[in-house]
């Protein structure tokens, strides 16, 4: 009989074979994860509600139908977690603000619908940064990366990253505007799925820039991330920008490998203004790949500075659009990180939006020729080795040229609408998890998927667990 820790460290797609077999019972493994939060998360504050009566009852539901014989798929009565972002009917969505802090909603996002309607059992919602930018607001403890304390634990999907990575949840929901799937699946050594925008529905979602915000699954697999990811996909009449299109079995394409895929590379772009440790371990992903059967190609990827210049204009004017209720009437209530943002972007003009707008029809462009030419584009998830937290504080307010720069690897893809994924490729000098991104076409999650899961099974890297 696997120990308590042995059972919450598995994969989702471990624990769903376990309960199918009923070789474990939801309520058991429900409770088992419960004590595991109520030991660890007092020092890594990755949940700012923890919904233990919910996730008893969900889980006491999910065994007598299990029980009966109804089995609903590989989600039916697994533990996971949203970001605090995500509305849920009678439980409080504080998006980690003072704003909020104990704002009710009462109704369900379309994800969390999705995910009840799977048999899933939600334990709670995770902690982030202040209304899904870059700080956090002072009355908040920001989430702590398991595997140091000192080190940045991403950004505002981070109690995402931390809980996953620490193994307080068997998957979780992030958001992702400019980088905030990827940062924190970097930071905490977990998979994270930045779907194409429109594949997920947002609905019920509270925005940071409603053009450029996306919906996704952080897990401990890419298996795991297939099966949250299909889950939540789909159109979704009440989100307008959600697409018509069939969403496909993710889990039963993963294994077809990368044998013919193309998959460009652009070394400058990899190393360029990234930590030596973070390029070279993404770049030796290339022979792991080439050794699978991939086919490598040079490529050039451009106008990348116009890009993130424009990314800026676009998420602030349109975050302050999404505050204008209560920004600046109750600007005193904000944290200073966050209420900088929105005075920057209540200052901009409509003619700024408008060559924004434009730059990012060319690097839209840009993408979308070199994807011509390639399957997937190769590149780190995060520029940096996770940043002492000296070199980042949590409260700090974080300026236009600061922010611009760490998102150099992961906004010109919020531009695009480009489905991506992060995988974990190594560990620096100091046993901080590294990471690979790989970006498809639109539509393509499946294939993005498929070259992330064939790395990760030719690799060590997503086995090890923080020590904690």
């Amino acid at each position: 009989m696997a120990t308590a820790t042995e059972l919450c460290t598995k994969t989702l797609t471990e624990v769903a074979t376990l309960i199918q077999k009923k070789a474990v019972s939801p309520v058991e493994l429900t409770q088992t994860m419960l004590d595991r939060i109520s030991t660890l998360d007092g020092k890594l504050h990755s949940y700012i509600t923890v919904t233990t009566d919910l996730a008893l009852q969900q889980a006491r539901t999910a065994e007598q139908e299990i029980g009966r014989g109804t089995y609903r798929g590989p989600l039916h009565g697994i533990p996971i977690a949203v970001k605090d972002l995500c509305y849920t009917k009678g439980i409080r969505t504080t998006c980690a603000s003072k704003i909020l802090a104990n704002w009710i909603p009462d109704y369900d996002a379309t994800v969390v619908e999705k995910l009840y309607a799977a048999g899933a059992v939600l334990l709670g919602k995770l902690g982030m940064t202040e209304f899904a930018y870059a700080g956090y607001h002072p009355s908040v403890p920001p989430p702590v990366n398991p595997w140091n304390p000192q080190r940045w634990p991403g950004a505002s999907s981070s109690g995402s990253g931390v809980a996953t990575g620490a193994s307080l949840c068997f998957g979780s929901l992030g958001s992702d505007t400019g980088g905030s799937i990827r940062f924190p699946s970097a930071a905490c050594g977990v998979v994270g799925v930045k779907p194409t925008y429109g594949k997920v529905s947002r609905y019920g979602v509270f925005p940071l820039g409603e053009s450029l915000d996306h919906i996704g699954p952080m897990t401990r697999s890419v298996a795991d991330a297939a099966v949250m990811l299909r889950t939540i996909a789909g159109i979704d009449p009440k989100d307008p920008t959600t697409r018509r299109e069939t969403v496909p079995d993710y889990l039963g394409t993963i294994r077809n490998g990368v044998k013919g895929l193309r998959i460009g590379v652009d070394e400058t772009y990899c190393t360029a203004d990234a930590d030596p440790e973070v390029s070279q371990a993404v770049l030796a992903t290339t022979k792991v790949l080439r050794d699978l059967g991939a086919n490598i190609q040079e490529v050039q990827v451009s106008g990348i500075d116009e890009a993130l210049a424009a990314w800026y204009v676009i998420c602030a004017s349109e975050t302050a659009a999404a505050h204008e209720q209560t920004y600046p009437s109750r600007a005193e209530d904000y944290g200073p990180g966050f209420r900088g943002f929105l005075a920057d972007g209540s200052k901009i003009r409509g003619l700024d939006y408008a060559k924004a707008y434009v730059a990012r029809q060319k690097v839209k462009y840009m993408l979308d020729d070199l994807l011509q030419k390639v399957d997937l584009l190769l590149c780190p998830s995060m520029p940096v080795v996770p940043m002492p937290l000296t070199n980042f504080s949590p409260q700090a307010v974080i300026t236009r040229e600061n922010i611009t720069g760490l998102l150099r690897h992961t906004a010109p893809f919020d531009l695009s609408g480009s489905p991506t994924i992060s995988v974990p490729c190594g560990f620096s000098a100091d046993s901080l998890p590294l990471s690979l991104q790989l970006i498809g076409r639109h539509g393509e999650e499946g294939t993005v998927m498929q070259a992330g899961y064939a790395y990760e099974q030719a690799t060590e890297w997503h086995k090890r667990r923080p020590p904690i």
